[in-house]
């Protein structure tokens, strides 16, 4: 791990890109965090309107290094960007967690609070991290699962009608009079099993004739974890790997934040230490 390097002046030279999603949703933590970063190195503050400027920005930092204020899917969209720009390897990247969904960032050693991140910033050093890369240029900073968990699209599941979750109705209210009133008759939960082919450095772990319930595939230590859990055993199949294959029926699955598919074929190769993220010093990211 290194520390940031400061110009000739000695003061850091930042491009801070503020997501527009976290500008709406915690403005207070995004003004935090520029009054920190202002303090404490020479900061150029972008605010694109959408993932187009947001792209924009990003190609046109020249040597400020980049900060971005935002969740899980504004990180995830800066490392996809730098990936295709083959950039990844050149700096480091630094995120102040700022949204709704920040679990990614806090996986990775990133503090959640705005004075806290912004503070590892200016102070941290930069640690060197996995990443895992499809066949289609996607990439995987955290866990990857397949298939995706149901509802993981982000469409509403039960009782996400208009108004919402927790909203209430008539038909709510009769429902739940119902439930009082009648004694439910006892379910036994269905477990979803799918036929799919993977394998790991061309190994093959489980086969089309052998129901996957779910397979988990993650970076550690410089391989790819890959744990699959079939019908037919109560114990895990599991193996360390540098590239992963999936293939079989129209499957969708879970990078991260974001759901893909369906798909019928993806292979995942892991690039070890790929990119650079600034964590503050001594701390490591959970699950090393």
């Amino acid at each position: 791990m290194s520390a940031p390097e400061p110009d000739e002046n000695g003061a850091q030279q930042l491009l801070v890109v503020i997501d527009p999603v976290a500008r709406r949703t915690d403005g207070e933590s995004v003004r935090i965090a520029k009054d920190v970063l202002s303090a404490g190195a020479t900061a150029k503050f972008c605010l694109p309107d959408g993932p187009a400027e947001f792209a924009r920005v990003l190609a046109r930092r020249g040597s400020r290094r980049p900060v971005v204020v935002g969740d899980d899917r504004a990180l995830l969209r800066t490392v996809a960007l730098l990936h295709r720009e083959r950039d990844l390897s050149a700096g480091a990247l630094s995120l102040v967690p700022v949204g709704v969904s920040v679990d990614l960032a806090h996986s990775l050693g990133v503090p959640t609070g705005a004075v806290a991140a912004a503070r590892a910033v200016l102070d941290g050093v930069v640690r060197r991290l996995d990443l895992l890369v499809d066949d289609s240029d996607g990439v995987v900073l955290g866990d990857l699962r397949i298939p995706a968990p149901p509802g993981a699209d982000g469409q509403p599941g039960r009782g996400g009608g208009p108004g919402g979750p927790g909203g209430s109705s008539v038909w709510d209210t009769c429902r739940s009079l119902v439930r009082t009133l009648v004694k439910p008759v006892p379910q036994v939960l269905a477990v979803h099993t799918h036929r799919l082919r993977v394998e790991a450095d061309g190994v093959v772990l489980s086969d089309l004739d052998d129901p996957v319930e779910t397979v988990t595939v993650r970076s550690r230590g410089g391989r790819a974890e890959v744990v699959i859990r079939t019908r037919s055993s109560a114990e895990p199949i599991t193996a360390s790997a540098l590239s992963v294959t999936v293939s079989g029926a129209d499957f969708r699955y879970r990078a991260d934040a974001a759901v893909t598919g369906p798909v019928r074929t993806r292979t995942w190769t892991l690039q070890a230490g790929a990119w650079g993220l600034t964590l503050p010093a001594g701390l490591s990211p959970s699950g090393d």
